[in-house]
C-alpha cells in the first residue's frame, strides 16, 4: 500500500512542478484562499491512481468526498499561496485514515527535493523515513557563484539519500524551534492565533510560519522543529502529516490533549518531550475546545 501511495504522490508532484514559477491562473475560494488548475489536475490524478488500486473513499480539498471507515485524504497542493508566489514551501500530501485516525502518510515537496513517509501497523509497529536529493539545480547555482569556472563542466547529478525519520530529543521548550500558521478567516475572526503566536514566541527559541501544515508536521517528524500548533485546519491538511509524526515517535493531540484533531482541526504536534509544556502555554491564551 505504501509504495502505491508513494508512486501516486510522486506522479502528482511531478505534474504540479510543471506549473511552479510559471504564473498559473489563480482563482479565489475566499479572501486569502487560492486555487489553481494545478490543484485540480493534481487531485484528479491522485483520485484516479488511488481508486485504481484501493476500494477506499477519497476525500480531497478541491472535490470533497464522503469519508468512510477507511479513507484517503489528499491535498493536491498544500501551500497553494506559496506555489502561486513562487515560494518553494509547498507539497503534495496523501494520508490514509482508519476509524478517524491517520495511519499512513506520504508528503512530497518537489522544490525542497524531499519525500517524507510513515505508517503505523494494526499491531502498533511504526516506521518513518525521509528521502532527499542533493539538487543538481542547487549545484548549478553554486557553480555560477564561483569566481572562476570549474574545468569540469558536466552537469551535476543529484544524489538520493534515504534515512530514518525521527523526532528531536530536545526536552526544553525554551530551546525549541516551533512552527505555526494562521487560519483563512484571520481577517474576520478573533480566533486567529495571533495571541498564541505572540505568547509562545516569548517562551521558545523561535517560531516559524511557512504556510504549509503538511510540511510543518513533517519537519516535526524529522527533528527540524520540536513542535507545531495550529487551529481551524482541514482534515486533508493534516492527515498525512499526523501519520508521519506519530510514526516518527512524536505526539499529536488537539488543544485539550485528546485525539480528535482530524475532527476538530486543532493540532498540537511535538517530539513528545515538550508536549505538556507547549500545551500548558497554549492553554493560557487559547480557550478550551472540549465539547465544541
Amino acid at each position: 500500500m505504501l509504495e502505491v501511495t508513494r508512486r501516486a504522490a510522486r506522479e502528482a508532484a511531478e505534474l504540479v512542478l510543471m506549473g511552479f514559477r510559471r504564473a498559473p491562473a489563480v482563482e479565489h475560494k475566499g479572501a486569502v484562499d487560492l486555487v489553481t488548475q494545478f490543484d485540480r489536475d493534481s487531485e484528479e490524478l491522485l483520485r484516479r491512481r488511488l481508486s485504481e488500486a484501493f476500494p477506499f473513499a477519497i476525500v480531497g480539498e478541491e472535490q470533497g468526498g464522503e469519508p468512510d471507515g477507511v479513507a484517503f485524504y489528499v491535498d493536491p497542493v498544500d501551500g497553494t499561496t506559496n506555489f502561486v508566489h513562487g515560494h518553494p514551501f509547498w507539497c503534495v500530501s496523501v494520508g490514509l485514515v482508519v476509524a478517524g485516525q491517520p495511519v499512513l502518510g506520504v508528503v512530497i515537496s518537489p522544490p525542497l527535493g524531499i519525500e517524507w513517509y510513515g505508517w503505523t501497523t494494526a499491531s502498533g509497529e511504526r516506521h518513518a523515513g525521509r528521502l532527499s536529493a542533493t539538487s543538481a539545480i542547487a549545484s548549478a547555482l553554486l557553480e555560477g557563484l564561483a569566481s572562476e569556472p570549474r574545468a569540469d563542466t558536466s552537469p551535476a547529478r543529484p544524489r538520493i539519500v534515504e534515512d530514518a525519520c525521527t523526532v528531536s530529543t530536545n526536552a526544553s521548550l525554551e530551546d525549541s524551534l516551533l512552527a505555526t500558521g494562521f487560519p483563512y478567516d484571520r481577517r474576520e475572526s478573533a480566533e486567529n492565533n495571533f495571541d498564541a503566536f505572540v505568547a509562545i514566541k516569548q517562551r521558545c527559541r523561535a517560531v516559524r510560519r511557512c504556510g504549509s501544515a503538511a510540511l510543518d508536521l513533517c519537519l516535526v517528524a524529522d527533528g527540524t522543529y520540536e513542535g507545531y500548533w495550529e487551529r481551524k485546519l482541514r482534515p486533508w491538511d493534516i492527515a498525512a502529516g499526523i501519520a508521519i509524526v506519530r510514526a516518527a515517535g512524536g505526539h499529536v493531540t488537539d488543544f485539550d490533549g485528546g485525539s480528535t484533531s482530524m475532527a476538530s482541526g486543532h493540532v498540537i504536534a511535538t517530539n513528545g518531550a515538550i508536549h505538556e509544556a507547549l500545551m500548558s502555554e497554549l492553554a493560557r491564551v487559547v480557550p478550551s475546545r472540549r465539547g465544541a
